[in-house]
């Protein structure tokens, strides 16, 4: 069955249109979020989609450096004890299959972009040793709410916490700062806006805008930007301007984030 697709009106113009992307769509990832985070008790007015019920947080210990080089495409118990540990760590690294995939390469990133280590297709031996004790992400705005997202211009990180605690970190890919215009009218530049702002609403499934298309927006600064998923989230910021996530983190964030109201904070 065709996937279904919310068209936006191209009077939205120019804010609205830094939030697609060109790369084909690819089909929707099913929504499974990381057993250490549990989706708010209060649901989004705006969320169609069911929040998956809540399990207890996962707890494990550091495992020991291995002298193993890991890369994507791997697999084996090294693998399963790399996903394990980030996944305790709050990063989502996908199912604990021993299977270095997607998904745990951008889980990669993200330790590798919050530890300040080169990002890379690889997990290093720098990156073991951290791994066994690993700082936490910066705080941005430490008064900011219990409930919050935090985005990091500086390392391409987002950071969701609950009741005060780190409980989602992501690899993020936002503006490339090049100049472009929009098919639905007006040029500028892909600038990721820097401020306070709250999520407005959230749409389900692929939304269409005159530059492509997102999945699984959540809105911020009313309708013009967006955090979603995109098929196309490199280590570098290439977007026109909204929050691009992996995939297999846009298949739930939106039921961890009630829609409207919860703060997001972007610093440079």
């Amino acid at each position: 069955m065709r996937r279904p697709h919310l068209f936006l009106l191209s009077v939205l113009a120019l804010s609205v249109a830094a939030c697609g992307s060109l790369s084909t769509p690819s089909p929707a990832p099913s929504a499974r979020p990381p057993q250490s985070v549990s989706p708010p008790v209060t649901a989004s007015p705006s969320t169609t989609s069911p929040s998956a019920p809540a399990t207890p947080p996962r707890t494990a210990s550091p495992p020991p450096p291995v002298s193993q080089l890991l890369q994507p495409g791997m697999s084996g118990p090294a693998v399963s004890r790399l996903q394990q540990r980030l996944a305790a760590l709050n990063y989502y690294p996908g199912p604990v299959d021993g299977q270095f995939g997607p998904d745990t390469l951008e889980a990669v990133w993200a330790f590798q972009e919050v530890q300040g280590l080169l990002a890379q297709d690889a997990v290093t031996p720098a990156m073991q040793q951290a791994l066994v004790s690993p700082r936490p992400p910066a705080v941005l705005v430490p008064g900011g709410g219990s409930l919050r997202i935090e985005i990091n211009l500086a390392d391409e990180v987002l950071v969701l916490y609950r009741d005060n605690q780190v409980a989602l970190i992501s690899h993020v890919s936002t503006g490339g700062g090049y100049y472009y215009c929009s098919p639905g009218g007006g040029c500028g530049y892909a600038v990721t806006p820097v401020g306070d702002f709250a999520t407005t609403t959230f749409m389900p499934g692929w939304v269409t805008v005159p530059l492509g298309e997102m999945y699984n927006p959540v809105f911020f600064i009313d309708m013009a930007y967006a955090i979603h998923g995109d098929t196309y989230v490199p280590l570098q910021p290439v977007s026109h301007g909204c929050i691009r996530i992996p995939m297999d983190i846009a298949g739930f964030f939106h039921t961890l984030v009630p829609a409207p109201g919860t703060p997001v904070y972007i610093r440079g």
